[in-house]
């Protein structure tokens, strides 16, 4: 048959690429032979020999230079070692550049859609960021392995306050300015600067996460087409009659100078900081009866002073007109702002609402019809309670960053009060001036006017609250709305349910027709090893980049250095990132970080993120490169996988690792479509690490040792389980590990007759084989592994390989043991295995352990000396089999025992003692 031209081109780029890099390396020994003669001929007399075989030139284990966008160009010989800087280079910028990511809204395939929380352009992305990344990346990988049209929209919030005092204190550090002296427009700017910066590191630290998003549909919440969609907004829910402008109390920052919302307040950590908690007494009635007592000392030099000097210089004015009556103690509850650490005040101001009653009631109901499923299930009474007692949603900012409320005011020529804002049936909202100035030339035919618009900007909330429908085009009726709302599933922390996640469902079901999204699944918020909230000022805030690439301490310090923190805090940080990191953040990888932290997802709603965790996960992809890397070399060059088994005639081994493989993909997939997403990686690292690694992997060496004859077709079929475990296990794990899986698949043969996809993330993910299920197999395997525990125990991890007896007490544990042997002889690392039953003498001074009723096991000691531990199971089977004894011997000797017990039981009883009997003389030595 001739060559497949793909597959010859292929091998003759292999052979040719080997052969330069032989070349190279042996043009670089002669330049240094050239240099250092005396030093090379040294080194090049010994040679590393090991088993016999001389170690690969160790060049052939550098990948090649892969220009950008291109495939990637591995080595001809795997490492010895995992690199995760070496094994994660390349692959994303070809992903990329091949469009695997992007999703077709033309397409038949059912559509999977995501939305990524944008987030704050306020600076790099921190481990909570890395957390939903993780996830969402999960579930989008997987679905679209799995056939869907899968989308994962990537995007950034313009971060309204958080934005906006950040920029502040950067000005006024660089330049002891405030925003108030540079003025509104030069102030905008300097703002667009900052998210030009830290918008560009946000996108590229998301890409060397490895996440999967579609990057030509990329968005921000400011950029024209979204800004358009804000607008648009305001002015249908306006003219619905669902905002409207109101005086009211707001909770007032004096420092911001703005209005905030709820979820910027946070209780003040020591109120003895601020002179509150008081209640003063005045003599009110002299107060206001005496007109001028306070104003003729001069009333208005209050005016301009901090609020809490004021009061100060009030009190002192009143205590000298004798009118103030003392003070008492006053238990209060005082909130301040998160950003400003200013004690946030009620103030009575102008102010935009949104009709929030109905909107809320829409959400609740979609909850209660199925339209809308909240996982996990206890948020769904926050839900409820949150939406069944809402409040009027204040959306004014008294900001300079974000979306200018479309409303002006109409100062009319003949108005006698010509204070801006002073009649509030004088606003007209509409999608420009252009337009409001043709409403108002109407409302006011003839009238001279000039217009104003408000200058206050949007709650970040309400821009948010539209996302998932501007990112897809609304409000035109783009073919992505079409194919791709509602989304699929919203995954963000359950932190934001209220001021985000029920205000997108309230949003979406008005101004869309439909819920944003079917699922809302919420996950548990990150804290630090110690529990502690993550916090700049702890020194606790971790980069993930930091993570995947390492970062000594002093680096650690230095990225402090370069934030907003004051001297104070910045002293505290530093001393909290030495404790944590006294050595710094190993170097990690991609791959190893999102594994952990999915993997932590079992935990409830917090996460005590340790950094070790995050290493040892890094240590177990080397687990997974060596692995494939054993089974690299026992395949060969020249090894074709078949299209498919048969594993009615495959070895017991191989017929074992296919039913447990069956079991593991049934259960990841279970695990992910219920969004267990700790069970799912629990089920894939236990299949690698225990059943794959421990067990096959070991189980199979004997039939590529020395070529036995004797082996010939099991190591056939051994190289196909083999192939076909790391495909499968490969493609099941890519969801959670992107790289290292493309990297470590792409180096497997691909199989006969079929073509394999151009990438492992666009290949089928795994699904259950009927035919590999096998119950019989599993249990004889299960016994096998219980024997193996036995004699590891009683061997005490020696490295001698010691003979071993099994007493086998009913025929089926005889056949199985006697089946298995080799098996049992591997794993345990045994010279020998001789079974015996029950009428065979039992062999003297060896280490006993009983596997179970039917089975015990026996080693030769070394000398005279049992392993500890064996010896501390002997002794408690023998107390176990002594209670069990005498139990039953004080049931027999009972009396009237003969004559009220039925003989069948008398019997069972007599069998049943003579058997513990039995066994209690097998530990004699």
């Amino acid at each position: 048959m001739e060559e497949d031209p793909d597959k010859k081109k292929k091998r003759e780029d292999k052979a040719r690429e080997k052969q330069l890099k032989k070349e190279k390396f042996l043009l670089k020994q002669a330049q240094e032979q050239d240099r250092h003669p005396s030093r090379a001929s040294k080194r090049n007399g010994r040679k590393n020999v090991k088993g016999g075989v001389e170690d690969e030139n160790p060049e052939d284990c550098v990948d090649p230079e892969t220009p950008s966008g291109d495939k990637k160009r591995m080595s001809c010989q795997m490492s010895k070692q995992y690199s995760p800087s070496a094994v994660e280079k390349s692959w994303y910028e070809w992903w990329e550049k091949s469009g695997f990511f992007v999703a077709d809204a033309s397409s038949t395939k059912q559509p999977f859609v995501i939305v990524y929380p944008p987030p704050n352009v306020t600076g790099a992305l921190h481990i909570g960021h890395a957390l939903t990344a993780a996830i969402q990346d999960t579930m989008i990988r997987w679905r679209r392995m799995s056939g869907y049209n899968a989308l994962w929209v990537p995007g950034m919030d313009h971060g309204g306050i958080a934005t906006q005092v950040v920029v502040e204190k950067k000005i006024m550090r660089e330049k002891q300015l405030t925003r108030h002296d540079l003025g509104r427009e030069r102030f905008i700017s300097e703002v667009w600067k900052w998210k030009h910066k830290y918008g560009g590191t946000i996108l590229q630290q998301l890409r060397r996460l490895g996440t999967s998003m579609d990057w030509s549909r990329e968005c921000f919440t400011m950029d024209d087409r979204r800004s358009n969609a804000v607008t648009e907004a305001f002015v249908r829910l306006y003219k619905h009659g669902l905002i409207y402008r109101d005086v009211r109390l707001v909770n007032w920052d004096c420092v911001l100078r703005t209005a905030i919302s709820d979820i910027e307040i946070t209780p003040a950590h020591d109120p003895e900081d601020f002179d509150v908690g008081k209640r003063h007494n005045l003599d009110f009635i002299n107060i206001f009866t005496d007109d001028g007592k306070i104003n003729s000392n001069g009333g208005f030099k209050f005016e301009g002073m901090p609020r809490f000097k004021a009061r100060e210089a009030i009190i002192e004015v009143l205590q000298q007109k004798g009118l103030y009556r003392g003070s008492e103690s006053n238990e209060m509850r005082l909130g301040v702002c998160s950003r400003s650490n200013d004690i946030v005040e009620p103030l009575i101001k102008p102010q935009w609402y949104v009709m929030s009653e109905d909107l809320g009631k829409q959400a609740l109901h979609a909850l209660e019809r199925k339209k809308l499923d909240i996982i996990p299930k206890q948020f769904t009474a926050d839900w409820k309670r949150w939406l069944g007692n809402i409040h009027d949603w204040c959306i004014s900012r008294q900001l300079w960053w974000g979306h200018q409320i479309p409303a002006w005011y109409v100062m009319l020529e003949d108005d006698t009060l010509q204070e801006y804002g002073a009649y509030e049936d004088h606003w007209i909202v509409a999608r420009n001036e252009k337009e409001a100035q043709e409403e108002a030339s109407l409302r006011y035919n003839g009238k001279k006017f000039h217009l104003r618009q408000d200058p206050d900007v949007l709650d970040t909330w309400f821009s948010a609250g539209l996302y998932p429908l501007s990112v897809l085009g609304w409000p035109d009726v783009t073919e992505d709305l079409r194919a791709f709302y509602p989304t699929s599933v919203l995954e963000t922390g359950h932190d934001i349910i209220f001021f985000w996640v029920a205000r997108m469902v309230m949003l979406g079901m008005n101004l869309g027709g439909d819920v944003p999204f079917r699922k809302i699944y919420l996950h548990p918020m990150i804290r630090d090893a110690h529990g502690r909230k993550i916090s700049k000022s702890l020194g606790n805030v971790i980069d993930p980049i930091e993570v995947i690439n390492g970062i000594s301490l002093e680096g650690l310090h230095k990225r402090l250095e370069d934030s907003n923190l004051d001297p104070k805090e910045l002293t505290v940080a530093r001393a909290g990132q030495k404790k944590d990191f006294p050595d710094g953040i190993d170097e990690c990888g991609a791959d190893a970080l999102r594994f952990a932290l999915v993997s932590y997802m079992a935990q409830s709603d917090k996460i005590n993120l340790d950094i070790k965790r995050v290493v040892g996960y890094r240590q177990w992809c080397n687990k997974l490169w060596n692995a494939v890397r054993f089974a690299m070399t026992k395949l060969g060059d020249d090894y074709t996988p078949p299209a498919k088994l048969n594993p009615d005639v495959l070895p017991f081994s191989c017929q074992w690792i296919l039913s447990v493989l069956n079991k593991t993909i049934s259960k990841t997939i279970k695990a992910l479509e219920s969004f267990e997403f700790s069970n799912a990686t629990s089920a894939v690292y236990s299949w690698w690490q225990y059943q794959l690694c421990d067990v096959f992997i070991e189980v199979v060496k004997p039939y590529f040792t020395g070529n036995d004859p004797k082996f010939a077709s099991e190591r056939i079929f051994a190289k196909d389980t083999l192939w076909f475990c790391l495909d499968n296990g490969l493609r099941l794990l890519h969801p959670f590990m992107p790289f290292v899986t493309e990297e470590l698949w792409q180096r497997l043969p691909s199989p006969m007759e079929c073509k394999r996809e151009e990438s492992i993330m666009i290949s089928s993910y795994p699904s259950p084989v009927e035919c590999w299920n096998n119950e019989r197999v599993e249990d004889e395997m299960a016994l096998l592994e219980s024997a193996v525990k036995s004699l590891r125990s009683l061997s005490n991890e020696r490295h001698e390989r010691r003979p071993a007896f099994a007493l086998c007490q009913t025929q089926m544990v005889t056949k199985i043991i006697n089946n298995y042997k080799l098996e049992i002889v591997t794993l345990s690392n045994l010279s020998s295995l001789t079974v015996i039953n029950e009428n065979d003498p039992v062999p003297s001074g060896y280490a006993m352990s009983l596997v179970n009723e039917s089975l015990s096991v026996y080693v030769e000691p070394q000398g005279n000396i049992f392993s500890e531990a064996g010896q501390e199971q002997i002794q408690k089977h023998i107390q176990e089999l002594r209670k069990q004894i005498e139990r039953l011997e004080k049931t027999i000797n009972a009396p009237a025992y003969e004559d009220k017990v039925p003989s069948h039981i008398q019997d069972g009883n007599r069998k049943k003692l003579e058997s513990l009997l039995k066994k209690l003389d097998t530990f004699k030595m």
